[in-house]
C-alpha cells in the first residue's frame, strides 16, 4: 500500500488550478456525504434492525483512512459519524436530495477538471475516490497547523 504523502503528491498532480482546488474542496465532502445517504436508502433486507448499509459501507473506508493515517481516521470517523447522524435526522426526501447533491458535485468536479486540464485521478485507480476527501481534510488540517 503506498504511504499518505505518495497519494497526496500522486492526487495534487492533477489538482494544482486554483478554481479545480477550491470545486474540490467544496465537492469532494459533498460527494462523500451523499455517498453515505445513498447507501442509507438502499433497503435494509438481511441486515439486523439497526444497522444499514452506509452503516456497513463506511467499515472498509474508515478502516482504509485507519490504515494511511490514526489522525486522518479520527476525522474521517466525526465526519462519516456527523453525515450518518444527518441521514438519520434528515426530514424529507432523502434519496432524491442525495443523488441530486451527487450528481450536480460530480459535474462541478468535472468542470474543474476541464479547467485544469487534467483527468481525473480515480480513472488512474479507483482507491483516488477515498483518497479525495483526505487530501481535503489534509488541507484542513494545515489550516489550523494539525499533523496528519
Amino acid at each position: 500500500m503506498k504511504r499518505l504523502e505518495q497519494w497526496f503528491n500522486d492526487y495534487g498532480q492533477s489538482h494544482r488550478h486554483p478554481v479545480n482546488i477550491a470545486i474540490h474542496k467544496v465537492a469532494v465532502p459533498g460527494i462523500y456525504l451523499c455517498g453515505l445517504a445513498l447507501f442509507w436508502c438502499l433497503p435494509q433486507g438481511p441486515l439486523p434492525a439497526g444497522l444499514n448499509w452506509a452503516m456497513l459501507a463506511a467499515v472498509p473506508v474508515l478502516i482504509f483512512y485507519l490504515r494511511l493515517s490514526f489522525p486522518l481516521f479520527l476525522g474521517m470517523a466525526a465526519f462519516t459519524g456527523l453525515g450518518l447522524l444527518v441521514c438519520a435526522l434528515w426530514q424529507g426526501p432523502l434519496l432524491l436530495t442525495a443523488l441530486a447533491g451527487f450528481v450536480l458535485l460530480w459535474v462541478a468536479q468535472f468542470v474543474g477538471h476541464q479547467i485544469e486540464g487534467k483527468r481525473p485521478s480515480f480513472l488512474t485507480d479507483l482507491q483516488f475516490l477515498l483518497i479525495g476527501p483526505a487530501w481535503v481534510l489534509a488541507s484542513l488540517y494545515r489550516c489550523f497547523g494539525l499533523p496528519y
